[in-house]
């Protein structure tokens, strides 16, 4: 690594810099140099302790880069309290160190249990990717000021030059953030037509559905079949994750899970614990990367005698409503999808009544039913208990708009999706 010379007291910036690179290390990687230089961005490095002297000037700053080893507690705070402050006059942040667990809102794309937008040392991050961190934060930065480019007092001149390349500069970058964006709102809309567009409503059973993706697309995916004159399955499934690679997981599960096999001109209905039996073997099989697995609880129900077998695999409980009775949890055992080949799978039965309802829901929607105590086991909330006696449709109204409405600390978000149904 070459030397890099340091930005001192004196040397505030004078005019709109791309990069400011915050340092203890008293160096700069030489390929960081390179990249910026073919680039064409302008920078400034500058020491850590240092940075107190600039905290006026941060209009003048487009992303920072910050390079630090060996901290201490008090250190990672001081370094949390900079980040906070550079991302409260919405300059992106990119970490070139471990990952710190700590209480800062990132504009990053960082995943949101992490405050920082990048993991590992640069031996762990390739220059591609940290060019594309260095874009985004520059574009972000353009479009949440409106103009990035606030110089104090430079030449009329100098300030026309700079404004014509940063604005060529960032109109690239600006029109990839764009693409992206209209390429995950697609994305989205191909994944909900991949849900029913129809629910079997006939005169015993009325259904409900809720489908909240955290995101343009989920890592949820439900589906209600009328397999037969006599059968419906139903189930809902949750990919661990979010984003496009948990997405990709629910259409495969959707294709993987199968209810029922034709042979010739006959046909059988799988049970419920085949149903999770077969979808796990294919999962599988698939020795999927990144360790992805999912859960799942699936039912059948016969509407002629009403009858409900069910299965699970790692899902939330299914939760059966009688009325003038409080909820219950139809508790029964089932390993995750995905993890062991041959794991097996039980079933259970329950006879359904008339006002009866039943409740499938991913673990997104958990706190808004309840939460499970130590002592007294799982305890649903007041907000559950004043919605469950009304008709299934309006019931699922009152939930849409306690998802809506309720204030969730954004590190909590997930996606939210329920398939209900009202025995008539």
């Amino acid at each position: 690594m070459e030397k890099a010379e340091l930005l001192t007291a004196i040397e505030l910036p004078a005019r709109f810099t791309d990069v400011l690179y915050l340092t203890n290390q008293g160096n700069i990687p030489s390929e960081i140099k390179r990249l910026l230089k073919q680039n064409k961005l302008t920078s400034k490095t500058l020491p850590i302790d240092k940075f107190s002297q600039i905290r006026d000037r941060l209009d003048l700053i487009g992303t920072v880069i910050i390079d630090t080893e060996e901290l201490d507690k008090s250190q990672q705070q001081k370094l949390a309290r900079i980040i906070e402050s550079l991302e409260m006059e919405n300059v992106g942040v990119i970490l070139l160190t471990h990952r710190v667990e700590l209480p800062v809102k990132s504009f990053s794309l960082a995943p949101a249990k992490s405050s920082f937008s990048m993991a590992g040392t640069l031996e762990s991050v390739s220059i591609d990717e940290l060019w594309t961190r260095v874009s985004v934060n520059l574009a972000y930065r353009k479009k949440s000021s409106g103009l990035a480019v606030k110089p104090a007092l430079p030449p009329r001149q100098v300030q026309g030059i700079y404004k014509n390349k940063l604005a060529q500069q960032l109109s690239m970058t600006g029109a990839m953030v764009d693409n992206l964006a209209e390429q995950l709102r697609l994305a989205g809309l191909v994944q909900q037509d991949f849900l029913p567009t129809q629910l079997p409503n006939i005169d015993e059973v009325r259904w409900a559905t809720l489908f909240l993706p955290a995101e343009w697309v989920s890592g949820d995916i439900y589906n209600i079949v009328r397999i037969d004159e006599q059968h419906i399955g139903f189930y809902v499934a949750d990919v661990v994750g979010h984003g496009i690679p948990a997405a990709l997981l629910t259409i495969f599960v959707k294709q993987a899970l199968v209810m029922r096999e034709t042979i010739e001109s006959n046909y059988r209905i799988f049970s419920p614990a085949e149903v999770m039996k077969n979808l796990n073997a294919r999962m599988a099989a698939q020795k999927l990367s990144g360790y992805q697995f999912a859960t799942c609880c699936y039912c059948l129900l016969n509407i002629k005698t009403l009858q409900l077998t069910y299965a699970r695999a790692g899902h939330p409980y299914p939760v059966l409503i009688r009325p003038q009775e409080q909820p219950r949890q139809l508790e029964i055992r089932g390993s995750l999808l995905g993890v062991f080949k041959n794991s097996e799978y039980i079933q259970e039965t329950v006879q359904l009544e008339p006002g009866d309802k039943l409740l499938l829901y991913s673990d997104g929607i958990e706190n808004f039913i309840g939460n499970f105590d130590e002592v007294t086991g799982f305890r649903f909330s007041e907000e559950f208990c004043d919605i469950k006696d009304l008709p299934i449709p309006e019931m699922f109204g009152k939930l849409n708009s306690l998802a809506q409405s309720k204030k969730i600390n954004p590190s909590e978000v997930d996606d939210i999706t329920a398939v209900g149904l009202e025995i008539l």
